[in-house]
Order: structure tokens, then sequence, then C-alpha cells
């Protein structure tokens, strides 16, 4: 039988391999731009993932509602961060790889 905590298990390792994936797209693909792409999406999908599996784990409303507030808050920081790096980038004149 599935149960909550269960269920959340199951979120936070499937939430796991999105972070795998965003640090190997880190170290493999070729320039700045692909690489912020990688670790922007696939951290916060990663993230969204364990934070929906401890929401489901968690004891009560407040403890969800902060977990909730610290994903907002990240994927607010990583999506600035991630324009920051990219404008910076495009001002040194760093060109995207091409093929």
């Amino acid at each position: 039988m599935i149960t909550l905590d269960n269920l959340g298990i199951l979120c936070i390792v499937m939430g796991l391999p999105f972070f795998l994936t965003g640090t190997v797209g880190l170290l493999r693909f070729p320039d700045i731009y692909t690489r912020l792409h990688a670790l922007t999406k696939a951290d916060n999908v990663g993230l969204g993932l364990i934070i929906l599996g401890l929401s489901l784990q968690a004891d009560n409303l407040f403890t969800v509602a902060k977990l909730i507030l610290i994903w907002i808050l990240v994927l607010i920081a990583s999506s600035a961060s991630c324009h920051l790096v990219a404008r910076s980038a495009m001002q040194k004149n760093i060109h995207p790889w091409v093929k």
C-alpha cells in the first residue's frame, strides 16, 4: 500500500537525477549559455520534486508553507542570477558556441 511517506520518498528519489543531470550539464556543455540552461532548468525541477516529497512527509502546514517559500525564493534567485551571468557574458562579447 502506498502511504504519504512512501510517496514522499519516491518524489525525493525522482528529484535526485535532475540534480545529477544539471551537474553533468555544467561539466559537459561547451559554453556558458548552455551550462546556465542546464543548471537552472534541471535544478529547479529537481528542487521542486524534493520540496514536494518533503512536504508530503511534513508534520504541519507551517512546515509545508516554509518549504514552498524556500522553493519560490530559490526559483527567483536562480532566474535572476542566471540572467545576470548571461548578461555579463554578452557584455564581455562571449559568443554562444556554434557547431
